[in-house]
């Protein structure tokens, strides 16, 4: 059970004899930029993340003794431990300020456990952006280390340990070596597999409309209208099924006067959307700027730890950016309509400042929106010291955000129904138009508002049909989840929280299970047939009902509600059994398919195995005999696809096919010309050395893993870990993923680090 300090805080030290005081953060880059906050009375150092976590190689987990954690202190983590210890022994207080959120808690608690403090020198600060103003409040007012959100963590932690480490080798054992399942990661996969099963099953069911282009007076421009009454009654999308219903509608229509029997025109009123959370900044930065949820929250985390603003030195420039809240602060609201009425006139106000309130499950309310810090700090003054990603995010969440404090936009609807009568029944036409009184918020948030113009037309006036025109049309599927919709249907859901939507998302595209087409997300062949094995024997750990209800359970921790030990008790009885029975129950032989196939290397019988990218044949004698080979008949998993570029044999184009071993480069003529290529993977990053090549994923003869510049031999800049794009804030090398859920500096002679959100 996580202990805290029982002696209440009080004002901050100033320093004394004994020394300074220490304030501990988890990022180098936020300690640079608090640092220059708190003058010489302080030393700001970095944990870089946690400084203590489960094993790598085992459990870590004693479910005989209430789920004990075996923490250990990664031998990253050991030379940063040592400094830290050093410092606080001679400090004369020692701040906690990791970040306000769960995981921040977590990293204090550790802190405290390893540092074994006099409790009277411990503190723990909090802070929703890193501002003078808001590093010094918090100063002022410490609190004790929150234990309800350290349960909540730990709880989390060990229930994804369970998991993971138990049901994952339960793959390996029935399927293939290498996979993975996890409690939100394998209800991903289960909405991204039944999503694909939805569209390959959908049946298209046609349906017709009929446009007829009208206008008042011969030459006056002619606008759209649509059929949607017969006789008065109103026709559904179904109405007119096929071609033979909507040619007799046309041929009734042949010389029918067309009257206007109705002119609407009304004011709407189109209020701002609120200030972004986690999840809607994800799905908007996906939508308007083609981010990845990763990628957005990387570039967040940029911007709220501090970016270099030349003389005024490291500077945070947005809130803290994992948060459910819609909250904007009383300084922000109050700086927002300064703003506004300077730059955009009083009309751009509403009479009182705009207050939200999040419609999310389990929504910690006491945060506030993601926002700029400071609204004066408007993106164009900032532009010539952020790179273009930053740039683009910032603009982003700047504009919601005094957007959200602004003034209604007011639209002018107008609704004409046009009757038409001629051979047949009376048909009711409609056409609607939309102009833009007053932009209000749309000033600076525009959401692609576009305007219909009509004519002036009132009650009777005649018209003239310049055509009537059928139109076929067909249902169409539910489209596949892009991040956006998928962060969308998982918050709506209450499944995981929206600070591990990213770095989940990426690990079941990384594990193979999921492919991107674009921005829409594909499964894999390899992921139906593991979601198929999940959800028939172990239907608790897929359902979204099942993992909502963990979610909520989670949230009671934190508020003190629930116990973690029983939480988590409850949970591991029985799937405990149900994972000992299924494995007994569950072979993996009847989960091969076999094949008439003979190994022609040993002459046992072939099988069909499932590997990373699909199925694939393999020799029954393995591992005495690992021939393996493409399954016959059919094209490899992925199909072809056809890419600029010619064959150098024959000058044929090439294709782009998946083999058992990924993607490579084929000649389209095949068999008759057998050329085949590596097919260069890009990770989207561009060479540092000499700015004009793409980094690339390469293998030495031996089959590792290297990143090497596109332009090779031209250039020879190379890497051993895959970068992640971000620059290196010490040195502005680039920064590369290393091992334990870190990333750290391509420099060797630099030692940046620091920790990456774990997947669920």
């Amino acid at each position: 059970m996580p202990r805290t300090t029982k002696k209440k805080t009080d004002a901050p030290a100033k320093g004394g004899k004994g020394g300074r005081s220490l304030v501990i953060v988890e990022s180098p880059t936020k300690a640079k930029t608090i640092a220059k906050f708190l003058g010489k009375d302080f030393i700001v150092l970095s944990s870089f993340g946690h400084v203590r976590d489960l094993p790598k190689n085992d459990i870590g987990v004693d479910v005989e003794h209430d789920f004990t954690p075996k923490y250990i202190v990664p031998l990253k983590s050991k030379k940063i431990v040592s400094e830290i210890k050093k410092a606080a022994a001679k400090a004369d207080a020692v701040y906690f300020a990791s970040d306000e959120d769960r995981e921040g808690e977590a990293i204090s608690w550790h802190l405290l456990e390893l540092l074994d403090l006099d409790a009277s020198k411990v503190k723990r600060i909090t802070f929703h952006e890193i501002t003078e103003e808001a590093i010094k409040a918090a100063l002022e007012h410490p609190r004790e280390l929150d234990t309800r959100l350290v349960d909540a963590q730990q709880a989390r932690r060990v229930l994804d340990r369970l998991v993971g480490y138990e049901l994952s080798p339960f793959l390996w054992r029935k399927v293939a070596r290498g996979l993975s399942a996890g409690r939100v990661q394998s209800v991903i996969v289960r909405l991204i597999v039944e999503r694909e099963r939805e569209i390959e099953k959908f049946v298209p069911q046609e349906y017709w409309s009929i446009e007829a282009m009208l206008a008042k007076d011969p030459g006056d421009a002619a606008f759209l209208s649509r059929l949607v009454k017969r006789d008065g009654e109103t026709l559904d999308k179904f109405a007119l099924a096929k071609q033979d219903d909507a040619d007799k509608v046309v041929k009734d229509l042949e010389g029918a006067k067309w009257v206007v029997e109705s002119a609407e025109r009304k004011t709407v009123h189109r209020s701002p959307l609120p200030p972004f959370t986690t999840s809607t900044l994800q799905q908007e930065a996906n939508n308007r700027l083609g981010y990845s949820a990763k990628q957005t929250m990387m570039i967040a985390q940029q911007l709220y730890e501090g970016v270099d603003l030349g003389e005024a030195g490291s500077t945070g420039l947005i809130t803290y950016m994992r948060t459910d809240s819609v909250n904007l602060s009383e300084k922000f609201l109050s700086e927002a309509r300064e703003w506004l009425g300077k730059h955009a006139g009083k009309d751009a106000l509403p009479e009182e400042p705009r207050r939200y309130k999040t419609k999310s499950k389990g929504a910690q309310e006491a945060h506030e929106a993601v926002r700029p810090t400071s609204v004066f700090r408007d993106p164009a003054e900032v532009a010539k010291f952020l790179d273009d990603r930053q740039f683009k995010l910032y603009t982003l969440i700047w504009q919601r955000a005094v957007a959200s404090q602004m003034a209604d936009a007011e639209m002018m609807t107008v609704t004409i129904n046009v009757d038409a009568t001629g051979n047949g029944p009376r048909y009711t036409f409609r056409a609607t138009g939309s102009t833009i009184v007053k932009k209000g918020f749309l000033e600076v948030y525009d959401t692609d508002t576009k305007e219909t113009l009509l004519p002036e037309l009132n009650e009777k006036d005649a018209l003239a049909a310049e055509s009537v025109t059928p139109k076929q049309h067909f249902t169409e599927p539910p489209p596949r989840y892009t991040e956006a919709s998928l962060v969308k249907m998982l918050e709506e859901n209450g499944i995981g929280r929206p600070s591990t939507y990213a770095p989940t998302i990426s690990t079941v595209v990384e594990r193979g299970y999921v492919e991107k087409d674009g921005r829409k997300l594909k499964p894999t062949e390899l992921a139906g047939h593991v979601n198929d094995l999940l959800v028939a024997h172990f239907p608790d750990i897929v359902d979204t009902g099942f993992t909502a209800s963990m979610e909520e359970n989670l949230d009671a921790i934190a508020e003190g509600g629930k116990q973690w030990v029983p939480v988590i008790r409850d949970f591991y009885g029985p799937f405990k059994k149900n994972l000992t029975e299924k494995d007994k129950e569950v072979s993996k032989k009847a989960l091969t398919e076999t094949t008439d196939e003979v190994c022609e290397k040993c002459g046992k019988p072939m099988i069909i195995k499932f590997g990373r990218f699909g199925k694939f044949m393999a020799c029954t004698g393995f591992p005495e005999c690992r021939n393996t080979k493409p399954i016959p008949g059919s094209e490899p998993p992925g199909g072809a696809a056809p890419i600029d570029e010619k064959c150098a044999t024959c000058g044929a184009p090439m294709m782009v096919k998946r083999g058992r071993f990924g993607e490579f480069l084929s000649c389209s003529r095949y068999p008759e010309c057998k050329t085949v290529k590596p097919l260069q993977k890009k990770v989207g990053v561009k060479c540092p050395s000499c700015r004009e090549g793409d980094i690339i994923e390469k293998k030495t003869r031996r089959g590792k893993t290297f990143y090497a510049c596109s332009r090779y031999p031209a250039c020879t800049f190379a890497l051993w870990s895959r970068p992640n794009g971000e620059i290196c804030p010490k040195c502005s090398s680039l920064v590369v993923f290393a091992k334990a859920d870190m990333v750290r500096c391509s420099n060797k002679e630099c030692d940046f680090e620091r920790q990456v959100e774990k997947a669920a």
